[in-house]
């Protein structure tokens, strides 16, 4: 009797658990793709397996034809003078009506999940996410932004069910004119 009362105990919570993981993550209403192009300097981020040791990453986008955005995302591996690193995915806007759902395109034909999770009003400050919760991008058009605006953006990722404590802050050392280390 007791692993039966056991079983009703731990069974709802397993449920609920699985439930939580496989809710899409909230994407912003309605992005204007125009306005969300050009330079973004990577603030924080839970990096991909190339991004742990990025220095003055920045994802720039170029929008190509309506649905298509040239990506250009560049850092420098290991230090602020380290060599700079280059990839060039293809983005493909996958949800016409919010313009928030992407495919990234690193190698034909896998397009990764890239989700528009939060921008602020004047387009300075964004967050892209993922469904598995597994990869999340602090970006900002300045290299840093102040930790009143962080400790806001950290709070959003944690209620679209992120582990936060896997975040860490990316080194930026460029000025606004793409400059190496000051």
């Amino acid at each position: 009797m007791t692993r039966l009362i056991q079983l009703f105990t731990i069974l709802p919570a397993m449920t609920l658990a699985a439930c939580s993981a496989s809710v899409p993550v909230r994407t912003v209403p309605q992005l204007d793709l125009e306005r969300f192009m050009g330079d973004w300097y990577v603030i924080a981020n839970i990096p991909t397996f190339i991004e742990r040791d990025a220095h003055n990453a920045i994802e720039s986008y170029e929008l190509l034809d309506g649905k298509r955005i040239a990506t250009t995302f560049s850092f420098n591996k290991g230090s602020f003078d380290g060599p700079l690193k280059t990839y060039r995915p293809m983005g493909f806007v996958r949800d016409d009506p919010s313009n928030a759902i992407w495919g990234m395109q690193f190698i034909w034909p896998i397009k990764a999940d890239y989700r528009v999770i939060y921008l602020n009003e004047d387009y300075t400050q964004t967050v892209i996410g993922r469904n598995k919760r597994d990869y999340v991008w602090v970006m900002a058009r300045t290299p840093a932004i102040p930790d009143t605006d962080y400790s806001t953006i950290v709070d959003v990722i944690s209620g679209q069910g992120y582990d936060v404590s896997k975040i860490r802050r990316v080194p930026q050392a460029r000025g606004p004119e793409g400059a190496g280390a000051p």
